[in-house]
């Protein structure tokens, strides 16, 4: 029996470690993160220790983050194009060049604010393109049921991280200077990079050739605009993120300025909260099981918000300590419902763009936050950015009446249906030829005419976000009973893609206005090449390129468009 029949509980949260591949990258992921959080407790200690402003303390958060926001898209393009093995391989060498840079530089003391930056921005853009592979690998290293318990391992790789992460790298900072820390990170690359090399990825059969890279981002960000679910989520997100941005970037001057400690202090605040952090993600599964991802969410943010209003008023190591330690279970356990929800309903084709931009909804936001509450710290003091960002996180508690969470779906709905039929094709095209314009006919009961509309709404959101252009629906004026549905795309092989990309639960919504449809002839499909005017070619002498070979598929006999 493969894992794949295997079935788990959703609140069993170490059920992904039975998988050999999955609990070897998972090992290697602990020492990337641990480097790269000690990395970030000597950038941001050598900032402080050359009297940067609190803007710049602040900005060594925002180089590693922004370009995970500004570079989301092309990642996650790159993610469902090209194989995910080499393109991890090669982000993590992009990110140990950064390191090693900024190694090297400390080490012969060329090392400037501006030179720490930008080397934290080459770090970052290793870490923005190795995320949406690394979260959309997944899929392909645990079955669909086993997916909420690999994220949430992964979350605790991470926070377990940051638990001893931040502590170590004070204590390195504090024996040996930031150059150690530095160091340090450039040995914790190689793991990652020994078990990316060593692993067999198995890649998934390609049906049709890769999108250009224009056309792979642009296709990302129609799915995002109209998939409803994934709307939500990245929107929550990004302004969860920026509200909630000034615990991280703000934490050395809280360190120093709220509670007078130095380098130590600065990892033991950091540890607590990695370690709060590791506890909310053991607890995630039993809470998922007991309330829904809107009520987990609610209770989240407002407990974090005001966590951190806490953390901006107190003066006390000690309540300090105990603040972050279960402000950091909130936080983890909020992005990790994003990240669950998001991984679960988004298809195979896309979930390296629709990850991507989550992605950049997290770390971007944290980024944008942690600018915007420097700018704060900068004018008003510490303690004024402090509790402004937690009463702005604890605000966020509101958008769950304006953006609901979805109701979490079965992990099996979102993946690809059967393979439609082949098209059949009377004229001489290629895959570049196009517009290609469909016209689908239903006859439907009058009586149901509300409830066909109804169905069809579902349905433009289905093709829009698959791919298709122009979408409408039509209702014949002498004919009752008869609807028109229409929609085009730019060529043949974007139309064989729109067909391919069909989820289970996008099947099911087609199968019903299947069956909706009246009398014993089937549904009337037509397939047309738009003719602009002046695309003709009107010589007699014009050869016939002759017919097209056909793309080989599997039948769907349930039928389809």
């Amino acid at each position: 029996m493969s894992v794949t029949d295997i079935e788990i509980p959703r609140s069993r949260t170490t059920a992904a470690f039975e998988i050999p591949a999955f609990r070897r990258i998972w090992t290697a992921s602990i020492f990337s993160n641990l480097g790269l959080l000690i990395q970030s407790v000597g950038s941001a200690w050598a900032m402080t220790e050359m009297n940067a402003p609190a803007s710049q303390v602040a900005m060594v958060q925002s180089a590693l983050l922004l370009p995970i926001m500004i570079f989301a898209m092309p990642a996650g393009a790159i993610a469902d194009m090209y194989d995910r093995r080499r393109v991890a391989m090669i982000a993590g060498c992009i990110g140990l060049s950064g390191a090693i840079a900024m190694t090297v530089s400390s080490a012969t003391h060329h090392l400037s604010p501006y030179l720490l930056l930008t080397c934290c921005f080459v770090i970052g853009s290793g870490m923005a393109l190795m995320g949406p592979v690394w979260q959309a690998s997944v899929s392909e290293q645990v079955p669909a049921n086993y997916l909420p318990s690999a994220i949430g391992l992964n979350s605790i790789a991470y926070n377990l991280a940051r638990s001893f992460g931040p502590a170590v790298g004070g204590a390195v900072v504090a024996a040996a200077g930031s150059m150690a820390a530095f160091a340090i990170n450039v040995i914790f690359y190689l793991p990652a990079l020994i078990v990316l090399y060593l692993w067999k990825r198995t890649p998934p059969p390609m049906r049709l050739p890769p999108e250009r890279m224009r056309r792979a981002i642009v296709s990302g960000a129609r799915y995002i605009v109209h998939s409803p679910s994934t709307r939500t989520v990245i929107l929550r997100c990004l302004a969860t993120s920026v509200a909630g941005g000034a615990i991280s970037a703000l934490m050395p001057l809280v360190s120093r300025d709220l509670l007078g400690g130095g380098a130590q202090t600065f990892g033991v605040l950091l540890g607590a909260y990695g370690v709060g952090a590791v506890l909310g993600a053991m607890i995630l599964g039993r809470m998922r099981a007991r309330f829904s991802d809107e009520a987990i969410l609610r209770i989240c943010t407002l407990a974090g918000g005001v966590g951190m209003v806490i953390v901006g008023v107190s003066h006390s190591l000690a309540l300090t300590l105990a603040v972050l330690f279960v402000t950091g279970g909130f936080w983890t356990i909020t992005f990790s419902v994003f990240n669950i929800e998001l991984q679960i309903s988004a298809p195979r084709w896309v979930a390296g763009r629709a990850l991507a931009a989550f992605q950049a909804s997290a770390a971007g936001g944290a980024g944008l936050g942690a600018a915007l509450w420097g700018v704060v710290a900068r004018s008003s003091g510490v303690q004024t950015a402090i509790v402004a960002s937690g009463t702005a996180m604890a605000s966020c508690v509101l958008l769950g009446f304006w953006l609901r969470m979805p109701e979490s779906q079965d992990p099996s709905a979102s993946e690809e249906a059967e393979l439609l039929a082949e098209p059949e094709v009377g004229l001489a095209i290629t895959p570049r030829s196009g517009p290609i314009v469909v016209e689908i006919e239903y006859r439907i009961e009058p009586d149901q005419a509300r409830a066909f509309y109804q169905l069809m709404q579902q349905m433009q959101s289905i093709r829009q976000r698959n791919g298709a252009y122009d979408w409408s629906i039509a209702r014949d004026l002498s004919d009752a009973a008869l609807w028109t549905e229409r929609f085009s795309c730019p060529t043949w092989l974007d139309y064989l893609r729109q067909r391919t990309r069909s989820t289970q639960a996008d099947r099911q919504v087609q199968d019903s206005a299947r069956d909706m449809h009246l009398g014993p002839e089937p549904i009337v499909i037509r397939r047309m090449l738009e003719r602009p005017v002046g695309s003709v070619r009107w010589r007699d002498d014009t050869p016939d390129p002759g017919r097209v070979t056909p793309i080989p598929v599997t039948p769907y006999t349930g039928g389809g468009t």
